[in-house]
């Protein structure tokens, strides 16, 4: 009886977010529990999804947490920690199949959501320079490292290569804070003027600077923090 309490509830589950077209009205208990449905194929995941919740603090926390995290909540063994970390990354690929390049990046909001397409919800610091033609058309991206920005900005011949590769007219920059403020340090800030100085020396401006935190973006050009203008030296 029990088994077909939990079959039918499942089943509501399902047709509610076939109908619903989504997970818009939705609460993030429920969202977790759909998903678990696929993992664990019998029982009540509703217990589970409010303690995933209660052990990282929302919907955000469960799904950026590392696999072995999730593991040691009790009831989450290798294939649900799987499930639930493919997430976020899944997202990430819709976005990249998503954009048909050259994409035109005309204004900062467009930048800060090209960015965000790209670190969003990444656990590691990553620094990529993404190069435009002159009608601001993505010409391509490249990953320059991982790790804090400060060490990759300290060694600028890959930034400068990539530029040069593409054939760039501007470059725009944008790296990630996991798990922290989207607000620059004052190495950030300084290390984005240094390279600003280098490429324009050989012609080509860097358009902005963006910071992505979780969900969040800065860009240095709309804080004042950096000024697209300034010429080499």
């Amino acid at each position: 009886m029990e088994e077909n309490i939990h079959a039918g509830h499942r089943e509501r589950m399902r047709e509610r977010f076939i109908h619903d077209k989504g997970f818009e009205n939705f609460e993030d208990h429920q969202i977790l529990e759909l998903l678990l449905f696929y993992s664990k194929t019998r029982g009540d995941t509703n217990p589970l999804a409010h303690e995933l919740l209660d052990q990282f603090g929302s919907l955000k926390g469960v799904l950026e947490a590392r696999p072995e995290q999730l593991m040691q909540v009790n009831g989450i063994g290798e294939q649900q920690a799987t499930l639930i970390s493919m997430v976020v990354p899944l997202t990430r690929v819709w976005h990249r199949c998503a954009m048909t390049e050259p994409q035109k990046i005309g204004n900062s909001r467009e930048a800060e959501n090209y960015c965000l397409s790209i670190l969003a919800g990444e656990r590691t610091e990553r620094f990529y320079v993404i190069s435009l033609n002159a009608k601001c058309n993505v010409l391509g991206r490249r990953k320059i490292s991982e790790g804090s920005f400060s060490e990759v900005s300290a060694s600028p011949r890959m930034v400068m290569e990539t530029a040069l590769n593409y054939n760039a007219h501007s470059v725009l920059l944008c790296h990630n804070h996991p798990g922290g403020t989207c607000a620059p340090s004052p190495e950030d800030i300084s290390s984005t003027i240094q390279l600003q100085r280098l490429l324009n020396g050989v012609g080509i401006l860097v358009l902005d600077h963006i910071i992505v935190a979780g969900d969040r973006t800065y860009s240095m050009i709309q804080h004042g923090d950096i000024d697209y203008r300034i010429k080499g030296r």
